[in-house]
């Protein structure tokens, strides 16, 4: 675990209780018996946050959590996960952040419904500007927004990588996107920010709408992520498309977008090269699907990354 408040990659955003219910179909007005039931650690940036410390990065998890049953839990799964916590505030009489999941056995896709309703978000002034300027990647998914933009503006300042998931419309995100350097959106985000999102849409038009909102902001990377049709990217020169890579298995989906993150950030430290960025990404989302939640141990090592790029070349 790194030092307390000292951390490469520090996560900013929404951590929760993830209640996960295996089923054999999703229900919409009946009952349906569990296949299996557990309860882990959620969240965009905190699952982000905890795939960079099991990919070997140090790693620190700024948020907010009631002083619960519920806040213990999240605390205590950072914890093994080798996440530092020191900067997540404790709300005193709060209720933390819950979750709750329900995943197709024979799919894996999944429906989720969460609440943070009775817990404070950040504020700008509880943001550890020091920590923040000392890490190499800040992590941000659009949640506590003025906390957000206060750090992203000092990692801007301190030449920090700013890396937005930028997966749904929120207060706060007109001020966040101009401050990204890597602005990787869902594609129904994206979509909807420029407009595309009224009519049948098509490949062509999440390649526009990406140009589009690179364009715009002027970041380093400007992305989309579109599920199992893989990623596109484009850094004002080159337009990558990177398909998803193929899994037997699909156990759960949860958790596949904000580990494609992790694996793209980390991955920019080492080399600016798109393909190689997404085909990182890619893997080690294509790895935590083959398990539960998007926590580890569903969330690979770096060891466990590299083999399987070594046997799966297909591009």
């Amino acid at each position: 675990m790194p030092a307390m408040g000292c951390a490469d990659y520090i996560g900013l955003g929404f951590c929760s209780n993830d209640h996960l219910a295996v089923l054999p179909f999703i229900p919409m007005d009946t009952k349906v018996r569990m296949i299996s039931h557990a309860i882990m650690g959620g969240g965009p940036a905190a699952n982000s946050t905890a795939g960079a410390a099991t990919l070997g990065m140090s790693a620190a998890f700024v948020g907010t959590v009631g002083d619960d049953a519920d806040g213990r839990m999240i605390l205590d799964d950072f914890a093994r996960q080798g996440v530092d916590t020191s900067m997540v505030k404790v709300k005193k009489g709060a209720t933390s952040a819950i979750a709750y999941l329900w995943i197709e056995e024979k799919t894996g896709n999944r429906s989720c419904a969460w609440t943070r309703e009775g817990l404070d978000e950040l504020t700008a002034d509880e943001i550890d500007p020091e920590a923040v300027a000392k890490a190499k990647v800040l992590h941000l998914d659009g949640h506590n927004a003025a906390g957000a933009i206060a750090a992203a503006k000092v990692a801007r300042e301190a030449g920090v990588t700013v890396m937005y998931d930028a997966g749904t419309h929120r207060d706060g995100m007109n001020e966040l996107l101009p401050l990204a350097d890597l602005l990787i959106c869902s594609e129904e985000f994206i979509l909807k920010l420029t407009g595309r999102d009224s009519k049948r849409t098509t490949t062509s038009d999440t390649e526009a709408a990406v140009r589009e909102v690179y364009a715009k902001y002027r970041p380093k990377v400007c992305g989309a992520t579109m599920g199992v049709r893989g990623s596109m990217c484009f850094d004002g020169k080159d337009f990558v498309k990177c398909p998803a890579f193929h899994v037997e298995k699909v156990v759960d989906t949860t958790g596949c977008g904000d580990l494609f993150h992790t694996g793209f950030a980390v991955r920019w430290l080492e080399t600016h090269d798109l393909l190689e960025c997404q085909r990182f990404g890619a893997a080690v989302s294509a790895i935590k699907c083959r398990g539960l939640s998007g926590r580890p141990p569903s969330a690979p090592t770096r060891a466990e990354v590299e083999e399987f790029l070594k046997t799966h070349k297909e591009i």
